[in-house]
């Protein structure tokens, strides 16, 4: 790898879309606290009735201004401070969002916050309501009280009490996010068994017992207990659950409990010649891109881009361009959903939006040599916590990648012409609770660029009484929870410019007679179907149709729309598989981290993005889904695997070209036959021709420094 300044602009473009530094970050911070109207607390003294910063990023700048500096030389942008403030020191506790600057801060007047309201749906002042305000004393006088309550009842059927207790064999937990009816908030809570051991495998040991409760306000006497949920059978009262439990006819179903099945060590028989060392990639040139690690910039076989970090959704990437032509403004992920279904109330009512709980926070040190090639180059990434920034180092990696098979191949009589198919991949893998999601953005050498998410860890499983209707039973008392995995992508498609249209094509199938045809006997065959989008009362679009980018006042010769293809995995069980909306500054995001903290009133509502619109010729953002449909298998024991939990999307160029762009590689061969099939020509493009030693030893060896 070289690292080397590859952006000759006066402002370095990650000051647009990096992070803080950390001298900011604490600048910021100090100021804050010495504003008195917030009257904040350092986050190491706070309770839950104190008021503390919760996050301090940059605010990304507008594109529109971003564009005024990029293409037309104004000044940059201004920078500025996102921060969110968690307001507890009221009976009505609220997140609020503001806007800190301009940066750097000083000592003058020049610094200023105001409220942060223009990016979000929701027009209060940007505040929303944190039900998340009181955890502490949730657990403290609530949830271990209750489980108290009845802890001869857990301690005879799961032999196991919570009561908080560093020696609890069980916890507790809730469905997310609560329910909000009638301006009262709803929480079911579950038990689950605890393993013996280091494994974490909880969420596969659910207990089927459940209790309801009304927790509105913040006055724990007031909260009310509003019953028992146990083998199908609701019971108002503890009483009654009590009373029933020590009947002759209470039938008790069985624990789930941890064993080798739940655990993620290697078992069983060793497979035959397993023990040898498996075949690895080598980089013997060493990287074949450049990397600014300062300004987050990569380059490689014509491909340039940002790298971005945010505490919310992880990686993203800005200003994509291919052989100088921006083609992608920003791609990035918004939201990631995980909705349940089962007979039990926490399945039913468990739709997890994963920005909450963030995924920066959760993109963890990569495993050299399993995660990622071992020659990789492995980046460090950082977010925002307790008045500080924290670092977890390795956290993404960068690496080429031969694929196996060719991108080009084709065999005649007399020669045999192929391509090998290398492609860059920049990944992250972010662990949100008892889920591993692997995102990889991927470039390749026909100018596509991919998307590719795959998931595993620990599925949430459920109790297998009474959920047949919603899962295989997988265990002797555990149901594999169906479930979905949704993760909406932002790609904000520039083709030669940011005035584009929206082509939908179709394979249709017709029967139809031609000039040169009988009349009489109509043939059947296939045509394509195409339109152009016109607003956004069309664009909400399930596939399998092909949607294309157009720039109509670009065009190739003979005349074709220069374009980008959109081709989207199966995903017909999302509420819409690509949906597309015209730009604006002011609507940034498809999703906010708190939209659970109130579902009928949320920070960001994406349906109101959808105000009909024009779409033709107009600068367009395209909201991909990308979504996997998980009814868990044996196979899903001890953890899900990759294999299939994957789902993708690509943009092609489609007549963005004159060719395929992969002709430009020299890494290709065309072998020429004689008449008696000998060999008698290989041409190798001008190929490196120098040997290189390499010296392959255990990856893991390594692991241990």
């Amino acid at each position: 790898m070289h690292t080397e300044q590859l952006y000759s602009n006066q402002v370095s473009q990650e000051k647009f879309w990096g992070q803080l530094t950390d001298v900011e970050t604490a600048s910021v911070v100090q100021w804050l606290f010495q504003q008195p109207e917030l009257n904040l607390t350092a986050a190491n003294d706070a309770g839950e009735w104190d008021n503390t910063i919760t996050l301090v990023e940059l605010m990304r700048p507008n594109k529109s201004n971003v564009l005024q500096y990029l293409d037309r030389d104004h000044p940059p942008p201004t920078r500025y401070a996102h921060v969110v403030l968690d307001v507890r020191a009221t009976l009505d506790p609220y997140y609020a969002e503001i806007l800190v600057g301009p940066l750097p801060v000083t000592d003058q007047s020049a610094t200023t916050w105001v409220p942060l309201e223009y990016p979000y749906t929701r027009k209060t002042q940007g505040r929303i309501r944190n039900l998340d305000a009181d955890h502490d004393t949730i657990h403290s006088e609530w949830l271990y009280k209750i489980s108290a309550s009845i802890a001869d009842i857990t301690l005879d059927l799961f032999n196991g009490t919570a009561l908080g207790l560093d020696n609890d064999t069980i916890r507790i937990s809730r469905i997310s996010p609560l329910w909000q009816h009638d301006s009262r908030i709803i929480r079911w809570d579950t038990f689950w068994n605890l393993p013996v051991d280091d494994f974490d495998a909880s969420s596969i040991l659910p207990l089927g017992l459940f209790f309801k409760s009304d927790v509105t306000g913040r006055d724990p006497s007031k909260w009310k207990l509003e019953g028992w949920f146990y083998n199908d059978i609701f019971y108002e009262t503890t009483n009654a659950f009590r009373k029933a439990y020590y009947s002759q006819d209470f039938v008790k179903l069985p624990s789930n409990t941890e064993g080798d099945w739940a655990r993620t060590d290697q078992q069983g028989p060793i497979l035959p010649e397993d023990q040898k060392q498996p075949p690895v990639m080598v980089a013997p040139s060493g990287a074949r891109y450049a990397l600014d690690t300062d300004q987050k910039y990569v380059t490689w076989m014509g491909f340039s881009f940002y790298m971005a970090f945010s505490r919310d959704t992880g990686v993203s990437i800005f200003d994509v361009r291919y052989k100088g032509q921006r083609i992608l403004y920003e791609l990035g992920l918004q939201e990631a959903l995980s909705h349940y279904a089962g007979n039990d109330p926490l399945q039913s009512s468990t739709a997890y939006l994963d920005s909450y709980y963030g995924f920066g926070p959760y993109t963890l040190e990569l495993v050299k040599g399993y995660d990622c090639p071992i020659y990789a180059t492995y980046l460090n990434t950082s977010f925002y916590e307790s008045e500080s920034t924290h670092t977890h180092i390795d956290s993404l990696c960068i690496f080429e990648y031969d694929a196996d098979y060719p991108i080009q191949r084709h065999t005649t009589p007399s020669y045999v012409s192929t391509t090998k198919n290398i492609y860059l991949t920049l990944r992250s893998v972010s662990t949100i609770g008892n889920y591993d999601y692997t995102i990889s953005y991927t470039f390749h050498l026909d100018g596509t660029i991919g998307i590719e998410v795959r998931a595993s860890g620990y599925i949430q499983a459920a109790h297998s009484a009474h959920n047949t209707h919603y899962g295989y039973q997988i265990h002797s008392a555990l149901s594999g929870s169906m479930h979905d995995h949704i993760l909406n992508f932002k790609a904000d498609v520039d083709i030669l410019g940011t005035a584009n249209s929206i082509e939908l094509t179709s394979l249709v199938p017709i029967t139809t007679s031609y000039s040169w045809s009988n009349p009489n006997q109509p043939r059947n065959t296939m045509h394509l179907s195409r339109r152009i989008l016109s607003s956004e009362t069309e664009s909400r679009l399930n596939f399998p149709q092909s949607a294309t980018t157009d720039n109509n006042a670009q065009h190739h010769k003979p005349g074709r729309p220069q374009r980008l293809r959109t081709l989207i995995h199966a995903a017909h069980w999302s509420e819409h598989d690509i949906q597309i909306t015209q730009h604006h500054d002011h609507e940034p995001r498809s999703a906010h981290p708190y939209n659970s903290q109130d579902v009928y009133n949320p920070m960001i509502n994406f349906n109101e993005f959808f105000d009909g619109e024009d779409l033709n010729q107009t600068d367009l953002v395209v909201w991909v889904n990308l979504a996997m449909h998980h009814v868990p298998t044996t196979g899903d024991l001890p953890n899900t695997v990759m294999t299939t939990a994957v789902a993708g999307v690509r943009f092609v160029p489609g007549n963005y070209f004159p060719g395929d762009q992969s002709r430009g590689t020299v890494n290709m061969l065309r072998v020429g036959f004689g008449d008696d099939e000998d060999v008698v020509e290989v041409e190798t493009f001008g190929q490196a021709g120098e040997r290189v030693e390499v010296v392959v030893r255990p990856v893991e060896e390594m692991l241990w420094g």
